[in-house]
Order: C-alpha cells, then sequence, then structure tokens
C-alpha cells in the first residue's frame, strides 16, 4: 500500500494533530535510509526513544537510534542495544518509585517485552508522508475519540476486540516490541518518562499497526465512516431543551397576556 494513500486516509478519517509515523528496526547488515538524522552524529546528542517519536511527528524529521544514540536505559533494554543484568531485573529502577519494593519491581520488570540483545542495529522512525522505506508498524498518536476510531477500524472485518497491556511506564516495549512480535494492533499508553522526556501531552494516547495490519485497519475506517461512525464524533442535537425556571415564568406570561399569539 502506498504510505501517502495511508496518510490521506488517516487525514480523512482520523485528524491526527500530528504526522503518523512510520517505523522500522534495522539490522547490523542493512543499510539506513538516505535522508535520516542519526542523533548522535547529526543532533549532537543522545535522545530518548520517545524523543525520536516526538522529533518526528512534530518536527518531521526521520531519525535513527542506536545503542550510541539511545540515552534512555529502559529503552536500550527493550530494544535489546544493552543486556538486561540483575539489576535491571532485580527490579532495581521501580522500587520506591514505580513499586512498593524490588519483588514488586522485578515482576513489573518480567512483564516487560524486550528484543533479543543484539538482534537490531538501529530503530528508525518518521513521518509516513517523507520516509522512504517501507515500515514495520505505522504509529498514530490522537485523543481517546481518535484512537477509538482505529479500534474500531481495526476490527471491522473479525469483530472481536483489541487486547494491549499498559503499565505507565517503559511503553515503547508496548509500542515497538508488543506490536512486531504480536502482529497485531495496540492501543498503548504512553507512559510517565515519555511525558516527560518525549512532552507528550495528557490528552493523547497511541495506536500501534503492524504493517500487515495497516490495510485492513483502513479499510475498516473507510467502512465504519459509511456507515455512520464519524470523526469528530457528530454531536446528537434533535431535541428540545429545558430552561431555567425564571426563562419558563417569562414564556408564561406572553401566554396568559396573549404576547405569544401577536
Amino acid at each position: 500500500m502506498e504510505l501517502s494513500a495511508i496518510v490521506k486516509a488517516l487525514d480523512t478519517y482520523v485528524k491526527p494533530q500530528t504526522s503518523p509515523l512510520g517505523l522500522k528496526m534495522f539490522a547490523g547488515d542493512e543499510e539506513l535510509p538516505a535522508k535520516v538524522k542519526l542523533a548522535g552524529k547529526d543532533l549532537g546528542k543522545r535522545v530518548a526513544i520517545c524523543q525520536a517519536f516526538s522529533m518526528a511527528r512534530k518536527y518531521g524529521w526521520t531519525v535513527a537510534v542506536s545503542k550510541e544514540d539511545q540515552s534512555c536505559p529502559i529503552g536500550s533494554v527493550v530494544l535489546g542495544f544493552q543486556p538486561a543484568v540483575d539489576f535491571y531485573t532485580e527490579g532495581n529502577l521501580c522500587d520506591g518509585m514505580y513499586t512498593i519494593n524490588k519483588a514488586a519491581g522485578a515482576n513489573s520488570e518480567a512483564k516487560v517485552l524486550r528484543f533479543p540483545e543484539g538482534k537490531f542495529r538501529y530503530l528508525v522512525v518518521g513521518p509516513l508522508e517523507r520516509i522512504d522505506f517501507r515500515p514495520d508498524l505505522v504509529l498514530v498518536y490522537g485523543s481517546p475519540a481518535q484512537v477509538m476510531r482505529l479500534v474500531q477500524g481495526a476490527l471491522y472485518i473479525e469483530g472481536g476486540n483489541i487486547t494491549s497491556t499498559f503499565s505507565g511506564r517503559a511503553e515503547c516495549s508496548e509500542t515497538v516490541v508488543q506490536t512486531l512480535n504480536s502482529g497485531k494492533c495496540q492501543v498503548v499508553l504512553p507512559g510517565n518518562g515519555e511525558r516527560v522526556f518525549g512532552q507528550t501531552q495528557d490528552h493523547e494516547l497511541a495506536f500501534t499497526m503492524p504493517w500487515s495490519e495497516v490495510e485492513k485497519t483502513l479499510e475498516g475506517l473507510a467502512a465504519t465512516h459509511k456507515g455512520g461512525v464519524r470523526y469528530p464524533i457528530p454531536a446528537w442535537l434533535n431535541y428540545q431543551v429545558t430552561f431555567p425556571p425564571k426563562y419558563q415564568k417569562l414564556e408564561e406570561l406572553w401566554s396568559v397576556t396573549g404576547l405569544d399569539k401577536k
């Protein structure tokens, strides 16, 4: 499917405020796209994965991050750029911040899906309308109502529901690893780190589509739109309102005096 057609469909049926993104994981022997900003080399600094997402959707940049470019320790483990050493798996990063103790933290970290160490060399993300590669997944940020429409589109053909997991942290795992491992669309709750460092806003959720599900989801968006399920959500206005008592009294006075007949 042409990337321009995907962008047009999303603009028509979802109307996201920031650019839909295409994301691809590159192994060590794959060449990076020609027009890409390598965080360390071109920006002069390391960035977190969520920062790269925001740069792509708000600035229009195509950004690549590797082990050397990635600043978030959790993100480095999630993408397999760094090993999940005992200090990590024991729950130390959660202890006292997200969980009551290390044992609870270890339970949380055990649920964070991650790629095998060394499987990939780069994560590359860019706006769909500008990238020159076929992405592994499409990532869309939007309001709960906009994400609802994407869910409806994804379920149109087969029905059922979408099963996603939420932890309020390490959402790069849910966005990238869980989507690619499952081959299923995901609703993503951006976590605390993404909202601090990636500046994702309070009202924003995200939705991911693995490449194999994109065309089907867009077909579902078009069909449900035709069936009357729309965004922006139409307000039902065919009713008669009830006004405050003093307003009603004025109408009564008009009626008693016959002024309402003139």
